[in-house]
């Protein structure tokens, strides 16, 4: 039986793996690393086939889940050739910045190439992953990529060109990032440690959830937990004044530059 193979036994990929397990996913998952200890930690946690040789890995998939950095895919892929990847086989890549024409170009173009990111939250299945598709894709391979990840969460398909845009912005690492610095600027102003730690992340975690929930726009909950002249719309417009939009702007445009800067790797 063919597997689903994941070239790269990093954080994304032991994320993933966690989401599909929680979800029943039957089909045989086979994971190459150049790292043995990283291979035997998922062939323990998760009871992955552990394949140190990049060739029969390879031969083995009817999925090929390129899950490396993105300043090593060329480097892998060179190293894969032609001589084990079947012609029209599916891969598809979680390596940020890298475009699809390069991917083709790196690989024989006989390869359905799709373009991936998932986020770690995968590993609860509440995840969220964008997709774009290149050329050759039959309705049925669409469907079997989309279906991977719909296990651990929620897909979306974007264009290729609102790929980058879409990676700085739906990064959990806004939420966590966020919650630190709440948890920690409350200590600053008296709370222990654990209490600190509840009210930031129903500040974060629970509001967030309401707007979900709720289908009321944003704008009419901001005004309703913000009182004019209380203490939320003072935090609020001390946080403005101090330039929270424009910074959070320009990490986004950091996190684009450094995705560009992948693709021309």
């Amino acid at each position: 039986m063919k597997a689903t193979v994941f070239l790269g036994g990093g954080r994304i990929t032991s994320a993933l793996i966690a989401g599909l397990r929680l979800a029943g996913y039957g089909q045989p998952v086979v994971v190459h690393d150049r790292h043995s200890e990283k291979l035997q930690h998922l062939r323990r946690e998760y009871g992955v086939i552990a394949e140190p040789d990049l060739h029969r890995a390879v031969e083995q998939a009817h999925l090929l889940i390129i899950a490396v950095r993105p300043d090593s895919v060329r480097e892998l892929l060179k190293e894969i050739g032609s001589r084990c990847i079947a012609r029209g086989s599916t891969a598809i890549s979680l390596a940020a910045g890298i475009p699809l024409a390069k991917l083709r170009t790196w690989l024989r173009p006989s390869v359905r190439w799709a373009r991936a990111m998932p986020s770690p939250v995968c590993r609860t299945r509440q995840g969220l992953t964008a997709i774009a598709f290149g050329h050759g894709f039959s309705n049925s391979a669409r469907a079997k990529v989309t279906n991977l990840f719909a296990q651990v969460g929620g897909v979306v398909e974007i264009p290729e060109r609102r790929f980058d845009a879409f990676t700085v912005t739906f990064s959990s690492s806004h939420g966590y990032h966020a919650l630190a610095a709440l948890i920690k600027a409350s200590q600053a102003i008296g709370l222990d440690r654990k209490t600190a730690h509840l009210a930031a992340a129903h500040a974060l975690a629970d509001g967030i959830a309401c707007w979900r929930t709720s289908n009321l726009p944003l704008e009419e909950l901001l005004q309703e937990a913000a009182t004019p002249g209380g203490i939320a719309a003072a935090v609020m417009a001390s946080l403005d004044k101090a330039g929270y939009p424009k910074v959070i702007a320009q990490g986004l445009r950091a996190g684009v530059s450094r995705a560009r800067k992948n693709a021309k790797s």
